[in-house]
């Protein structure tokens, strides 16, 4: 059991490598546009299903509690947190509209959406992303093996090397982790 526990540390240490070599100059734009938007009052809407979910609330927290820094509150909603309204919207209007319903009922022009899907392949997430798009938000994607059409939907993918989806969502949680950290970087300035 010990050589399947340290196995599943290094791969997943070796998916999160290969994802930060790939990804790390759209990392470092990704948190420019979000500490842009974050100074020019707008906020950001993050959405998934499952622990895709999860991982939208965590990072939300992080950015409207803090992360590292003492700071001002950041607005972002996690947009699967409102039970209320994931059934009013799955009841009326089915589940394939959650995301895109809520989208266009917070989202503005200026504002970034954070669709996340390890597949990419989630309808509810697409609609979201498209919701975004038609609304004049900026669209990132968090998903992992080819992407799907979420990747190709989106101003800014983020494609983890990975078709196992425990590896993808840990390096999902990893990036969101770095982006509040050069969010508040970017807003705070650097620390030594």
């Amino acid at each position: 059991m010990k050589e399947s526990a340290l196995a599943a540390f290094a791969e997943s240490a070796s998916v999160k490598q290969q994802f930060a070599r790939e990804h790390a100059d759209r990392i470092v734009q990704v948190a420019t546009v979000i500490a842009k938007a974050f100074t020019n009052g707008n906020k950001v809407l993050l959405f998934g299903n499952g622990g895709s979910s999860t991982d939208a609330a965590h990072i939300a927290a992080e950015f409207v509690g803090r992360y590292k820094r003492e700071r001002i509150p950041l607005p972002a909603i996690a947009l699967a947190t409102d039970i209320a309204a994931i059934t009013c919207i799955a009841n009326d209007y089915g589940y394939e509209e959650l995301f895109a319903r809520q989208v266009r009922a917070h989202g503005r022009a200026g504002d970034i959406a954070i669709g996340i899907s390890t597949s990419g392949q989630s309808p509810n997430v697409l609609k979201g992303i498209a919701a975004a798009r038609e609304c004049g938000l900026a669209t990132v994607a968090w998903t992992g093996a080819t992407g799907g059409k979420l990747a190709g939907l989106v101003d800014y993918p983020f494609v983890v090397p990975s078709t196992v989806t425990s590896r993808i969502q840990e390096s999902h949680i990893t990036l969101g982790h770095v982006l509040c950290e050069l969010v508040e970087d970017h807003l705070l300035g650097k620390t030594s």
